[in-house]
């Protein structure tokens, strides 16, 4: 175990086997006498390995036959543009659900590319809570309904996802995918950048129905289009080879967790941990998301000043309790505890939250 807790929300702390074995294949992949970051994305050795990765990624999460994981390059904000661009035709109307800074950011780019509805939004609440089914106001033949799952900046979760009918409902799972179990069918595409749950940064994951990718125009470039991926099996250009090792091993690593039922037991201990030193301090701590969406991710928390946050963010490092500091459209406390962050730091989190309050009331 390292000495340090590394709360950073992206790119974010991976499990220790996963940088011990990527350590060896920088020197050494597959017995090649190649690094990873040198073999070529067309050998046999890499071609096997991006077969085995989607193949574990398929059983982990249970993916049905009909849809196809592709390795993708951009981060989610490459498939902010991206699926618009591919789903989004003239004529038709987009559904977005905005809560947080980046479903505003994935509003943003589609606006420039279609037309886009709001079918709810939680600004006027300051982003502290997720929208109920009963608020949504869906377009009944939209070209798909976005949401982002997990909002990394505010610290707010979907516990329930919307009721989206024969209209495609479409993720931003960057920030919680992987984290528990999850029915994909009901989704037309998810997308995650893999630096928060998965890996490194340089990759993004694409889940997508495939029926849903022949509807891209024809005019769009070959790169951006869906279908021009799956038929190259991510390889149309060269694709993050050393990334997509990376979460290979985040993958058997799951696997040899006990998969993703253990995975969410794990996440929610960690996540009681932190909530629970938070709320037995009588208002000192005052989350920054109402109780019934709070994040097992992302816990935001502000302090009585922002001089007091300021002090408990310094005092804090000290402690080698790192990456604590709110993300600067908000202020405040983010401690994010993805998969691979370890129980033994969301206590040692706690234990340091008990004492910097009873030093400074």
């Amino acid at each position: 175990m390292r000495d340090v807790f590394n709360f950073n929300p992206g790119p974010a702390i991976l499990p220790e086997p996963v940088l011990e074995s990527t350590s060896k294949a920088i020197l050494n992949f597959a017995n090649t006498g190649m690094s990873i970051m040198e073999v070529s994305h067309r050998s046999k050795d890499f071609d096997a390995l991006l077969i085995e990765t989607e193949s574990l990624l398929t059983e982990i999460l249970n993916i049905p036959e009909n849809y196809k994981v592709l390795f993708l390059q951009g981060g989610a904000s490459l498939q902010f543009a991206q699926i618009p661009i591919n789903l989004l035709p003239s004529g038709k109307t987009a559904d977005y659900i905005d809560t947080g800074n980046f479903s505003k950011n994935a509003i943003k780019e589609a606006q420039k590319l279609g037309n886009v509805n709001i079918a709810a939004s939680t600004k006027d609440d300051k982003y502290t809570r997720i929208p109920e089914q009963s608020e949504l106001k869906l377009t009944p033949d939209a070209a798909y309904v976005h949401i982002t799952s997990n909002n990394t900046i505010e610290g707010s979760q979907w516990k329930t996802f919307p009721d989206t009918g024969n209209v495609p409902l479409i993720a931003d799972m960057s920030s919680d995918i992987l984290s528990k179990p999850l029915d994909v069918s009901k989704f037309g595409i998810i997308y995650a950048g893999a630096q928060k749950n998965m890996g490194p940064a340089g990759v993004t994951i694409v889940i997508i129905r495939k029926d849903l990718a022949d509807l891209c125009p024809e005019n769009v470039p070959n790169i951006l289009q869906y279908a021009v991926q799956i038929k190259n099996n991510s390889c149309y250009n060269t694709c993050p080879v050393t990334s997509i090792f990376v979460v290979h091993e985040v993958m058997k690593w799951l696997k040899d967790l006990g998969g993703l039922k253990e995975m969410e037991k794990i996440n929610e201990k960690k996540a009681a941990i932190v909530y629970d030193a938070l709320d037995s301090s009588n208002g000192f701590y005052k989350g920054a998301v109402q109780k019934p969406y709070r994040s097992l991710m992302n816990v935001t928390f502000r302090l009585p000043s922002e001089e007091l946050e300021a002090e408990f963010v310094s005092q804090a490092g000290k402690k080698n309790l790192k990456g604590l500091k709110g993300h600067r459209s908000v202020g405040g406390i983010r401690a994010s505890i993805y998969n691979a962050f370890p129980i033994e730091g969301a206590q040692a989190l706690a234990d340091f939250m008990a004492e910097f309050e009873k030093s400074h009331k």
